[in-house]
């Protein structure tokens, strides 16, 4: 057991080291007048690791701002991250008003726990917990926008960012992971941090593989996946290159996609850039590989591809109000989700109030086929469809319902394909972004994936 101990710690100083040389240069350079304006907060709320709080808010914050979780590499600390090689994320906040909590980690190396039972699973006890009660603070302290809160980090924060991502999906919108690994790939069952199987990108599996591995840090969840951006170097030899493919095997998986990216281009000249779920900035997933590079990342330039994937920049998804005056009706129309294919339709054509609408096969019977009113209706078989029980919530059940003229039974047909409700501002979703017969269909906070888009198809 000494033998182990001393091993790990020694590979694991050897890590921490080498992310040392690489990142410490641009940490020396972090500028004071940047750093002075961080403010440490203590007694935050459970904390289990006796981890550091900082938050960075600028002068002007949005009346309901964005969050942004940035989480520091080995050896960082939240100074040194925002006067570094985080500085561009510091400065679009003043820009934009968004508010970033920084934590920082407190045990020799200042490394994140992403190993031990407790820090993969939801709640646990580990560093991921005491993370979401910044989280919950930040909140509550500064009217956060719910469905704006994201996570973004490098190297051991990357490994956090994939962490938090797969233990509270219901909480992050997106995540920007700058050379990690997937979630769940660093697990050790002997109480160290390090894995060197991982580390040298010898763990491999298969893309449901990873999906399961991530779904169990939250066993029982049935929502959405965040969306995830991936950024890696080919020559990281800290934390190896075939990491990043098991990332986008996951992360795709957990978003019901397929491994063939929808777009590829090159925005730099070293840059290999694929796009899946849709082609646009802030795509499903979209993974950035950078020719040439080792573990250096981000570099010059990267955080305003981030910035605007995560949405900080002010382009997040809308949750689109009402226009000005209404769309012309549509009658007799399919209502055909773009990620899988299939239709909105009634169960077995069932007309009962309360009946969840599902995702099945487009076959064109009555049960699929809806006409969109003037009053802003969605009608099917003489029923409404409606937000259950009034409900105003990320699950909320789409069911029909006998025709009342409230607002949660109204909706927008939105330009981008999005159809969201009236009272609720939130988009008709296929839970857990599944695409098979029988998904059930709900409300959830507007993200841009596919399965929140729709086409109206005779």
């Amino acid at each position: 057991m000494t033998t182990v101990h001393t091993r790990t710690k020694r590979m694991l100083a050897a890590a921490v080291a080498g992310v040392l040389i690489t990142l410490g240069v641009v940490a020396v350079a972090a500028q004071p007048a940047a750093a002075a304006t961080l403010t440490q907060v203590v007694n935050f709320g459970n904390n289990p690791t006796n981890l550091n709080m900082y938050v960075y808010a600028p002068d002007t914050t949005a009346s309901r701002p964005a969050l942004l979780v940035l989480v520091h590499y080995c050896g960082g600390s939240a100074s040194a991250i925002v006067g570094g090689n985080g500085r561009d994320y510091v400065t679009a906040a003043d820009r934009y008003g968004y508010v970033i909590v920084l934590p920082e980690a407190t045990r020799s190396g200042r490394c994140f726990d992403v190993s031990t039972s407790q820090a993969l699973r939801r709640d646990g006890g580990g560093d991921s917990t005491g993370i979401m009660s910044m989280v919950g603070w930040a909140r509550t302290r500064y009217n956060v926008d719910p469905a704006r809160i994201v996570v973004s980090g490098f190297s051991s924060g990357a490994m956090m960012t994939n962490v938090l991502a797969a233990e509270y999906p219901d909480v992050f919108a997106a995540g920007s992971a700058f050379s990690g690994v997937p979630a769940g790939c660093f697990a050790t069952s002997d109480g160290s941090l390090w894995n060197s199987q991982c580390s040298s990108g010898n763990v491999g599996k298969t893309p449901q593989q990873w999906a399961d591995v991530a779904r169990a840090m939250y066993p029982g969840y049935t929502g959405r996946y965040p969306r995830m951006q991936l950024w890696h170097g080919t020559t990281d030899t800290t934390l190896a290159y075939p990491n990043f493919n098991e990332e986008v095997e996951q992360w795709t998986t957990l978003n019901g996609l397929g491994q063939t990216p929808s777009y590829t281009d090159s925005p730099q000249p070293t840059w290999t850039r694929s796009r899946y779920g849709s082609t646009g900035t802030q795509a499903t997933v979209e993974a950035v590989s950078i020719s040439g590079t080792g573990h250096t990342l981000p570099q010059a330039g990267m955080l305003a591809y981030s910035i605007s994937f995560l949405g900080l920049d002010g382009g997040a998804p809308p949750t689109s109000p009402p226009p000005s005056s209404p769309p012309p009706s549509r009658s007799n129309v399919m209502i055909v989700g773009t990620g899988s294919g299939r239709c909105v339709d009634a169960p077995n054509g069932a007309t009962a109030n309360g009946t969840q609408m599902q995702l099945w096969d487009c076959w064109g019977g009555t049960p699929q086929r809806w006409t969109y009113t003037s009053g802003k209706q969605l009608t099917v078989a003489g029923k409404c469809l409606d937000a259950s029980g009034r409900g105003t919530a990320n699950g909320t059940a789409v069911i029909i319902w006998d025709c009342s003229g409230q607002t949660n039974q109204q909706w927008n047909l939105n330009a981008n394909g999005t159809i969201t409700g009236v009272q609720s501002g939130l988009c008709v979703d296929a839970a857990g972004a599944a695409t098979a017969n029988g998904a059930k269909i709900q409300l959830w906070s507007c993200h841009g994936g596919t399965n929140q888009q729709w086409t109206m198809r005779n």
